[in-house]
């Protein structure tokens, strides 16, 4: 019984960690194409007044553009951390289990 909750632990972490990964990938693909073709100073034309730091270069966007991004960095931290977090507590479930499984086997081996 015990066994069959930590594998539903693994499961769901893996479940958020590598959509929290696949989203922080996405995230920097999107930062890397606003760098390269985001104009390096304010178009109040084009309504590109949001000032963006992305390695080094400022570049401005629009609101939509950064509350996309924004929504898309913090949305796939979240989720990432979620997932840590489960890992830890099913590495930490997983580990005590494996104690406890050593421990009777040893007392098994003393009794024989």
């Amino acid at each position: 019984m015990e066994n069959e909750h930590v594998a539903k632990l693994r499961f769901f972490s893996l479940m958020f960690l590598v959509p929290g990964l696949i989203g922080l990938m996405i995230s920097a693909t999107l930062s890397g194409i606003y760098m390269n073709t985001l104009p390096r100073s304010p178009d109040p034309q084009n309504l590109r007044m949001v000032p963006r730091n992305i390695n080094g270069y400022t570049v401005y966007e629009t609101d939509d553009e950064d509350r996309r991004l924004g929504r898309t960095e913090y949305g796939s931290i979240t989720i990432f951390l979620i997932g840590l977090a489960m890992a830890l507590v099913h590495f930490q479930k997983w580990g005590l289990a494996r104690a406890i499984e050593s421990e009777a086997d040893d007392f098994a081996e003393e009794e024989s």
